[in-house]
C-alpha cells in the first residue's frame, strides 16, 4: 500500500504538544565557513528534542478502546520523554521499557514528563534487549507498540519539521542536514522536501560508529551493526527501520559520516551563535553541514554563498560530559594537534624544541626521562587549521627532534595525555587493549572478574568523562602459551576493544 506521507505530514497532530522552532542564523559559524548556515531549533522543544512529534502524533491517531489499554515503547532517551508527554496530555497509560544501563537522570526525566501515566520497566543492557521486551510485553498486556522511528505516523510528525523550514525560508536552499539513527527524522523530511522543492539536497549524517543506514544504503539492503558506539547515543542504532529504509533509499541524496571530535566541535560551534548546549546526536548535522563544506574545498570546488540548514534536534546532555566535548572540541576543529617528539638528553635541547614552537600557544606538555641518551614529550600546540599540524611535524624533524604527528590517535587522546610515566622492566608479555563498556556501577568489577586470575594487570587508566560509555586503558600480561584463552576471552567479554600493543605512541611513552 502506497502511503501519502504529504498528506500525513499536512495533517499531523503535532501542535498540541510541540512548538513551531525557529529557524536562526548562525552568524559567527557562516561567517567562518562563508556560507549562510541556519539552525532548526528542536532542542527548545519542551523536552528539548523533535522526537515529542512523533510520539504524539501516533498516539493521538489511536481509538479510544487503544489509548484505554495503553501504549508501550522502549527507548533509553529523548523518544520515552516524548511517548510520557504525550501519554499525560492524552491521559492515557504508558510502559516505557529502559536498558539497566539508563542514566538516573533520564529515568528521573521521563518520570517527570509523564506524571501519573508513565510505568518504567528496566530490562537488559542495551536498547535490542529493552526492544525485545517491550514486544513481549506488548503481547502479554495487549497494549500498542509506539516505535521510535521504524511508523508512518512516527516518521510524518517527524516530517512537520520541514513543512515549518520551507514555510520559515521561501527563497533558495542548497540543502538540508539530519542526523540519522533509526531514520525517522530524515525519511519525514526528506518525503515532504522532494515532494514540494526536489531541488534541495537531504543529506543525512551519522557518526563513524553507529553508521547502520550509510552501510545499508551502499549494500542495498539492511545492515545490522554488530555494536555501535554510544558517545551519539540518541543515534546508537544497530539496524535501521524498513519504512525508513525505504524511504531514505528513495529520497536522501548522500549521506556524511563524522568522527567523536568534529561532534564536539560542532556543540561547540552552536555553543558560540546561541549560548546553547546540544548533545552529541542534536549536533550531528552541524558537523555533517562543516564537513560538507570541507570536502568541496578540497575538491576545489568550493561552496559559496548558499544556504545550508542543519537540524539542532536534541539537547539532553549530561552536564558531566562537558569536559570531555570541550577537550576533544579543539582536535574537532583542528585548533589543536598533539605530538610524540623525541629530543636528545643534552644542554640546550628543551629550549632548542620550544624555540621551534614559536609564538603558538602551549595547551599541554608532559615530560618523562627515557634514559641517558634522550626523552621524550607529549605536547599539544595550538593551530590555525587542519594543514599546520603536518607542518609543525615536518619543523621538528627538520631540526632533528623526532615526532609522531598523534593529532587523529585514539589512545593517545583518550588516555596518554593523562598516563605519561615511562616505561617498566617488569612488564612482561604485556599486551595492551583499549575498552569499552557501558558506564555504570559494577562494568569495570564485572570486566575485572571475568579475566582469568593469572592474568597480572600491569597498567590501567580510567577518567570518567560523563557519558554512557566507560573508556578504559588495560596492560595485561599475558604468557604465549595462553594466548588462545585470551583470544576467547576477547570474543566472549562482549565489550568493544581495540588492540594497542603495537601502537608506537605505547612503545615511546608507556
Amino acid at each position: 500500500m502506497t502511503i501519502d506521507y504529504l498528506k500525513k505530514i499536512l495533517t499531523a497532530r503535532v501542535y498540541d504538544v510541540a512548538s513551531e522552532t525557529p529557524l536562526e542564523l548562525a552568524p559567527a559559524l557562516s561567517q567562518r565557513y562563508q556560507n549562510r548556515i541556519y539552525f532548526k531549533r528542536e532542542d527548545i522543544q519542551d523536552v528539548f528534542s523533535f522526537k515529542v512529534r512523533g510520539a504524539y502524533n501516533k498516539m493521538a491517531q489511536l481509538s479510544d478502546a487503544q489509548l484505554k489499554r495503553g501504549v508501550i515503547t522502549a527507548s533509553a532517551g529523548n523518544h520515552a520523554q516524548g511517548v510520557a508527554l504525550s501519554a499525560a496530555k492524552l491521559n492515557c497509560r504508558a510502559v516505557i521499557v529502559m536498558p539497566t544501563t539508563t542514566p538516573t537522570l533520564k529515568i528521573e526525566a521521563v518520570k517527570a514528563r509523564g506524571r501519573h501515566n508513565v510505568e518504567i520497566v528496566l530490562h537488559g543492557d542495551s536498547y535490542t534487549d529493552a526492544y525485545n521486551h517491550a514486544l513481549t510485553l506488548e503481547q502479554e498486556q495487549k497494549l500498542t507498540f509506539v516505535h521510535p522511528f521504524d511508523d508512518p505516523d512516527v516518521i510524518a510528525g517527524q516530517g512537520t519539521i520541514a513543512m515549518e523550514i520551507l514555510r520559515q525560508h521561501s527563497g533558495p536552499i542548497h540543502a538540508i542536514f539530519c542526523a540519522i539513527g533509526g531514520g525517522g527524522l530524515i525519511s519525514g523530511v526528506a518525503a515532504y522536501v522532494k515532494q514540494i522543492r526536489p531541488d534541495i539536497k537531504v543529506i543525512g549524517v551519522q557518526s563513524m560508529d553507529s553508521d547502520a543506514m550509510a552501510r545499508s544504503l551502499k549494500a542495498g539492503e539492511r545492515i545490522t551493526l554488530s555494536d555501535v558506539g554510544l558517545f551519539s547515543d540518541g543515534t546508537a542504532v544497530r539496524l535501521v527501520g524498513e519504512e525508513t529504509f525505504r524511504l531514505a533509499q528513495q529520497y536522501v541524496d548522500e549521506i556524511i559520516i563524522v568522527d567523536t571530535d568534529a561532534i564536539c566541535a560542532a556543540i561547540k560551534d552552536v555553543f558560540t551563535d546561541t549560548r546553547s548546549i546540544l548533545e552529541p546526536a542534536g549536533a550531528l548535522a552541524i558537523a555533517g553541514a562543516k564537513a560538507y563544506i570541507e570536502r568541496a574545498e578540497l575538491t576545489k570546488n568550493p561552496i559559496r554563498n548558499e544556504t545550508l540548514v542543519t537540524i539542532a534536534c536534541g539537547a539532553n546532555m549530561n552536564f558531566d560530559r562537558l569536559r570531555f566535548v570541550a577537550e576533544r572540541a579543539e582536535l574537532g576543529e583542528f585548533r589543536e594537534a598533539v605530538f610524540a617528539v623525541t629530543m636528545a638528553e643534552q644542554r640546550g635541547s628543551f629550549k632548542r624544541f620550544c624555540s621551534l614552537i614559536g609564538p603558538r600557544n602551549v595547551t599541554e606538555f608532559n615530560y618523562r626521562i627515557s634514559d641517558q641518551d634522550r626523552a621524550h614529550v607529549f605536547v599539544g600546540i595550538q593551530i590555525a587549521d587542519r594543514n599546520e599540524s603536518g607542518a609543525v611535524a615536518r619543523r621538528f624533524e627538520e631540526h632533528d627532534f623526532p615526532t609522531l604527528d598523534l593529532t587523529h590517535d585514539e589512545l593517545a587522546k583518550a588516555h596518554l595525555r593523562h598516563l605519561v610515566g615511562g616505561k617498566s622492566a617488569l612488564a612482561r608479555d604485556e599486551l595492551l587493549y583499549r575498552f569499552e563498556f557501558p558506564e555504570r556501577p559494577g562494568a569495570l568489577m564485572r570486566f575485572l572478574d571475568s579475566m582469568a586470575p593469572n592474568w597480572n594487570i600491569s597498567l590501567c587508566h580510567y577518567r570518567s568523562q560523563g557519558g554512557d560509555v566507560g573508556r578504559i586503558l588495560i596492560g595485561l600480561q599475558v604468557p604465549p602459551e595462553e594466548m588462545d584463552e585470551f583470544a576467547n576471552f576477547l570474543a566472549t567479554l562482549g565489550y568493544r576493544y581495540w588492540d594497542e600493543t603495537q601502537n608506537p605512541v605505547y612503545k615511546l611513552f608507556l
